[in-house]
């Protein structure tokens, strides 16, 4: 994240919030908070974390990139 003023503080999240309003919220209605609460974790947890493809990790799902690049774990 930037400095306070800097032009590019916010940008990850509001590019974020633009996608998940794409992908998920504007695309039905909810009856209740719950079923909502119950959407965005989803959409977080199932697809987004697991299932999207991500740009910044060369078009591949986070569990593909983390099978190619496995991270070393350190001796405690």
């Amino acid at each position: 994240m930037g400095t306070i003023g800097d032009c590019y503080d916010n940008g990850m999240i509001e590019s974020f919030w633009g996608r998940m309003q794409t992908e998920l919220l504007k695309r039905r209605r909810w009856r209740t908070r719950i079923e909502l609460a119950n959407a965005i974790f989803e959409y977080l947890e199932i697809f987004h974390n697991r299932q999207r493809r991500h740009s910044s990790l060369g078009m591949l799902t986070p569990i593909e990139y983390e099978r190619l690049h496995p991270i070393a774990l350190s001796a405690a």
